[in-house]
């Protein structure tokens, strides 16, 4: 499937502006597993694969499963191994990066991870009143239960933590390219968007005009089960 040229468009909005504001969550979960070389990693909806890019810069093989074509294509123009959809490979995973999940990806790529004792990392908002973000774009998004979705999924849970992201933008217009970037802004009419989007940043640009959005995110660290031990 060939992009549209909007959705290329976006896509590099979502490369060039946005994919950097979730580097410090990136780094406190590589941080938090030791993350080197050897590891292999596969990352979930990993966009145009800057978490990969960390990951591989500590020596980890990574992996990436991106279903938009925009996306996947910037990734692979990085020299990315970026799949349409999760494999079956022959060795194992180490770690699953599922940041934003969703129950069915995560269940579609957990086989990937037939490790005993593998982890699975799942990340999303924080607590509302920590995050700025949801009030900018009008009550959304809401920060799913990661720890629900990492039961039902039969995962044993290894630890938690919190990890302050602000989002940082040089202008408004910066900010509103970034933002409708993430798909979470949805409207029939992108004009429209774009105006409410400008009218609600205001009240968070600086006196340089930079806009500056802090956030909380949370992140689960959960792993595959072990065998049960016979008697």
């Amino acid at each position: 499937m060939t992009p549209t040229p909007t959705a290329t468009l976006v896509a590099r909005d979502w490369a060039e502006i946005q994919e950097r504001m979730l580097v410090p969550l990136y780094e406190a979960v590589y941080d938090r597993l030791e993350v080197g070389p050897g590891d292999r990693l596969l990352g979930l909806d990993c966009g145009a694969g800057l978490a990969l890019l960390l990951a591989s810069g500590r020596g980890a093989l990574a992996t990436g499963v991106e279903t938009d074509p925009a996306r996947r294509t910037l990734a692979r123009e990085r020299l990315l191994e970026v799949l349409a959809a999760p494999p079956a490979p022959a060795v194992p995973y180490d770690v699953l990066l599922a940041f934003s999940p969703t129950p069915g990806a995560l269940a579609a790529a957990l086989p990937a991870l037939r490790r005993p004792g593998g982890a699975v990392v799942l990340a999303d908002w924080g607590p509302a009143e920590r995050c700025t973000v949801p009030s900018v774009l009008g009550g959304g998004p809401v920060a799913r239960d990661l720890d629900a979705m990492a039961a039902a999924a039969g995962l044993v849970p290894d630890g938690s933590g919190r990890v302050f992201c602000p989002f940082g933008y040089a202008d408004v217009d910066s900010a509103v390219r970034g933002l409708l970037s993430t798909g979470l802004y949805e409207c029939s009419d992108p004009v429209q968007v774009e105006k409410e989007l400008a009218e609600a940043l205001h009240p968070y640009e600086r006196g340089d005009g930079a806009v500056w959005l802090p956030n909380i995110f949370r992140y689960v660290i959960a792993r595959t089960a072990y065998p049960a031990q016979a008697a």
